[in-house]
């Protein structure tokens, strides 16, 4: 069982739309058992799948060892993927109830995953540097880095491996790769932007690009990926080449279709 966390230090980076959708592709394509986990309290990837997170229970009460993960664990409209919704109640989970008083709460979640059966879990944490962020990291294999070609996304790199490089020093976790999204091929900064990412992370940006498409927009009006929404859009094509590219440097790397 593979666990990569889907992280950035900021917002506006697809981060939950990638998520979503290599989750989907890995479902629909490569016939992977896929679970998604909503980490972050605005729930867009609950509501991207067309679910209300108002009406669901959250990782939060299975991080306080008030229900069992099996219990908050929902079937989506994609055949073997499956989702744990996020609620508001995530954004300040970690200083409330039991929580609050465990020195080691940022771990409860690596050990609450260790029982599952998915071949690929992925997590879609906050777009900052915090608990849950911390939490999602530790109990992750791996981390899947989200950026878009502008200053403040790249820049913001710098800091975010800082933070996972403090965190591979405890525990065993590599880099992935560097995903960029809202991709422009003609963009007269594109090579400045992928020398900074290069320095950051060394070998890790990512061969395949997000073209901006606004299919990607109208699929979460309709509680699902493009690749159902509109399979022929340059979404659609670029986000199946991204889950091929990632499913190589995985460790899971069967059932290639």
């Amino acid at each position: 069982m593979e666990i990569i966390a889907i992280t950035s230090f900021k917002g506006g980076t697809a981060k939950t739309s990638t998520c979503l959708h290599v989750g989907s592709a890995l479902s629909l394509y490569h016939k992977k058992k896929v679970l998604l986990i909503d980490l972050d309290s605005q729930a867009n990837l609950t509501t991207g799948l067309g679910f209300d997170p108002d009406d669901q229970d959250s990782m939060a009460v299975v991080l306080q060892k008030e229900k069992p993960i099996k219990d908050v664990i929902l079937k989506t409209s994609i055949s073997n993927m499956d989702l744990v919704p996020a609620d508001a109640w995530l954004e300040r989970v970690e200083v409330t109830g039991s929580l609050a008083a465990d020195r080691y709460s940022h771990e409860r979640l690596k050990q609450v995953l260790k029982p599952l059966d998915y071949d690929f879990i992925f997590i879609d944490t906050p777009p900052s540097i915090c608990w849950l962020t911390e939490s999602a990291l530790i109990a992750a294999t791996n981390s899947l880095i989200c950026a878009t070609p502008e200053f403040y996304s790249v820049k913001g790199l710098q800091r975010l491996a800082s933070f996972i490089n403090n965190i591979s020093e405890r525990h065993k976790l590599t880099v992935l790769g560097v995903a960029l999204s809202f991709w422009y091929p003609r963009g007269k900064s594109n090579k400045d932007f992928q020398k900074v990412i290069d320095s950051t992370f060394p070998g890790k940006l990512l061969i395949s690009k997000i073209r901006r498409d606004i299919a990607v927009s109208e699929a979460t009006i309709y509680g699902n990926p493009v690749f159902k929404t509109a399979p022929k859009s340059r979404a659609s094509d670029d986000y199946k080449a991204l889950t091929k590219e990632l499913l190589k440097k995985s460790k899971c790397k069967t059932a290639l279709h």
